[in-house]
């Protein structure tokens, strides 16, 4: 999905010198965002909707302006300098802070409008948060997506995301956090595996069966699981090391091992028969699912909106 920065055309009382300098600033950040984030004048030309020629004016204008140097240029792409990196790090806030600021006070825009950075990790994104923000867009036709997924943290300042989406136990010291609730992890195998292999009884059983090693997890081969006499410890082993949770599903499917995969992962898997929940004595590991953003910024109407959805969206598919 595309970032697009609209030009914006703000008509006041201010002078027209000054607001021409003003509307000129606002352009060049908008067009060195886009550069940055796309990597070429000529992506960021394409997403900002106007000529590759002016793309880099307006970007050669704000370097002369701030007298720094934001981009080391080649024949094919563009890289930011530490100046630009700093820039970017703030700018895309800025911006956003900007077009909030003109959907709030101007009275023909009655909707949101404007990008949407988000972030989360690619097995939960692609069964869970895809989804959600399609039910999302539908009711706020003005806003664009702009979904990145990947099972490394991003760094959401340095990366311009408003919103990530996390799962499982993380560091959230830096950050503000909308927990959406929790998942668990579930041991499974098909039934295929069962009849040739056999079910275990307990986790340390599991030693003696092929597991798929989801590497995504902090400790791989180290299953925890509790019921009342506490927590239980399973050190497992297998074949097939994979960092997905999908991959670690379709193995499973075809009776190579047993997985351990979050709950939300396993939904038509389990329902269909193509897999069987095993250890039903036990409870597997825990996890939160939360919204985090950065501190110590006003939060855009936008990503207030999206937040306060998910919470409905993901209490209502708990439910269902």
């Amino acid at each position: 999905m595309q970032i697009t920065h609209k030009m914006v055309n703000i008509e006041n009382d201010i002078p027209r010198s000054v607001r021409n300098i003003q509307m000129d600033l606002l352009d060049q950040l908008r067009a060195f965002v886009a550069t940055a984030q796309s990597g070429s004048f000529t992506g960021a030309a394409t997403q900002l909707g106007i000529s590759n020629r002016l793309t880099s004016k307006y970007v050669a204008e704000l370097e002369q302006r701030l007298g720094v140097r934001f981009f080391q240029r080649t024949t094919r792409k563009v890289g930011l300098t530490p100046a630009g990196s700093d820039l970017l790090a703030r700018a895309p806030a800025l911006l956003d802070d900007l077009d909030d600021l003109l959907a709030d006070v101007t009275d023909s825009s009655k909707g949101l409008s404007g990008v949407l950075r988000i972030s989360a990790p690619i097995t939960f994104g692609e069964v869970y948060i895809a989804g959600m923000l399609a039910r999302f867009a539908e009711i706020h036709p003005g806003i664009t997506i702009d979904l990145r997924l990947s099972d490394a943290f991003s760094d959401l300042a340095a990366e311009g995301i408003d919103l990530a989406f996390r799962i499982g136990r993380f560091d959230i010291s830096s950050l503000k956090v909308r927990r959406l609730g929790t998942f668990e992890s579930l041991p499974v195998a098909s039934p295929a595996y069962i009849a040739r292999v056999g079910r275990p009884e307990t986790p340390r059983d599991l030693s003696e069966h092929s597991c798929i090693i989801d590497t995504n997890r902090k400790n791989p081969k180290r299953w925890v699981f509790e019921n009342s006499g506490g927590e239980v410890l399973a050190q497992v082993e297998g074949r097939f090391h994979v960092n997905s949770a999908s991959a670690a599903i379709e193995l499973a499917r075809r009776g190579l091992g047993i997985a351990y995969v979050p709950s939300f992962t396993l939904r038509g898997a389990l329902d269909n028969g193509d897999l069987v929940g095993l250890l039903d004595d036990f409870l597997g590991e825990r996890g939160d699912i939360a919204a985090v953003y950065l501190e110590g910024r006003t939060l855009p109407r936008k990503v207030r909106a999206l937040i306060d959805f998910a919470v409905s969206d993901f209490g209502s598919a708990r439910s269902s």
